[in-house]
C-alpha cells in the first residue's frame, strides 16, 4: 500500500468517519481538505438501491448543473449544412459532418460531448465501437440528438451533464471545481440528487439513496446524510 504524505494525512484526520455530513458540510469540507496545486475537479457518488442488469430498474438522465462544471466543454456538432452556422453561433467548437466522421474513423476523439440530428444518426452507426467506449455517442435520451442544435450546444456549454448508473448501482458526476464556492458545489450535488430521487424506478424496492459521498481529486471522500437529502 502507497504511504501516505503529510497533507494527505491531515486531510484524512479532518474528515471525521463517525460522521454523516450534510450536503453543505460536506462541500465546506471538500474544499478544506483539498490541496493540490491545480484546480481540482469536485465527484459525487451516489449509490442506489436498484439492479441496474434488470431494464425497469436502469437510472440514466441529464441535469442542468445551476453553476455550470466549471470544464471548458469541448462540443463537436455532426450536422447538414444548413445547421452549421446555427450551431457555430451557439458556441459548438467544431463543427461539420464528413470530414469529423473521416476524423473519427482514424481515431480522432478529442472532444468531450457529439451533439448530431436525428438524419445523421445512420452515418454513426458504424462508429460506435470507437465513440461507445468513450462515452461520446450521441443519444435521443440524453438531448445530443436533435434538430435544435443550437438549444443543445448552449445548455451543453451552460452545464448541462448526463449520467448513467454503473453495473455496481452507482452514479458518479463530476459536479464542479475546487475553486468553487462551498454553497456552488453543494447547489450543483443537491440539484444532481434532486434529479435522481426524481427518477427512481418504480421497481427499485427498499432504500433508494443508499450511500452519498462528495470528494475531490485525490481527496479523501465526505461522507453525506442520505436521510438528509
Amino acid at each position: 500500500m502507497a504511504k501516505l504524505t503529510k497533507k494527505q494525512k491531515e486531510a484524512l484526520a479532518k474528515v471525521d468517519r463517525s460522521k454523516l455530513y450534510s450536503v453543505e458540510e460536506a462541500s465546506a469540507l471538500v474544499k478544506e481538505i483539498t490541496n493540490v496545486k491545480f484546480d481540482a475537479s469536485v465527484d459525487l457518488a451516489v449509490r442506489l438501491g436498484v439492479d441496474p442488469r434488470k431494464a425497469n430498474q436502469m437510472v440514466r438522465g441529464v441535469v442542468t448543473l445551476p453553476h455550470g462544471t466549471g470544464k471548458d466543454v469541448k462540443v463537436l456538432a455532426l450536422v447538414t449544412p444548413d445547421k452549421e452556422e446555427e450551431a457555430k453561433a451557439a458556441g459548438a467548437d467544431y463543427v461539420g459532418l464528413d470530414e469529423y466522421l473521416q476524423k473519427i474513423k482514424d481515431g480522432w476523439t478529442d472532444v468531450d460531448v457529439i451533439i448530431t440530428m436525428p438524419s445523421v444518426m445512420g452515418k454513426l452507426g458504424p462508429l460506435g465501437r470507437i465513440l461507445g467506449p468513450r462515452g461520446l455517442m450521441p443519444n435521443p435520451k440524453t438531448g445530443t440528438v436533435t434538430m435544435d442544435v443550437a438549444k443543445a450546444v448552449k445548455e451543453v456549454k451552460a452545464g448541462k451533464i448526463d449520467f448513467k448508473v454503473d453495473k455496481t448501482g452507482i452514479v458518479h458526476a463530476a459536479i464542479g471545481k475546487a475553486s468553487f464556492s462551498p454553497e456552488q458545489i453543494a447547489g450543483n450535488a443537491n440539484e444532481l440528487i434532486s434529479t435522481l430521487i426524481k427518477l427512481k424506478p418504480t421497481a427499485a424496492k427498499g432504500t433508494y439513496i443508499k450511500s452519498i459521498y462528495i470528494s475531490s481529486t485525490m481527496s479523501p471522500s465526505v461522507p453525506v446524510d442520505p436521510k438528509a437529502v
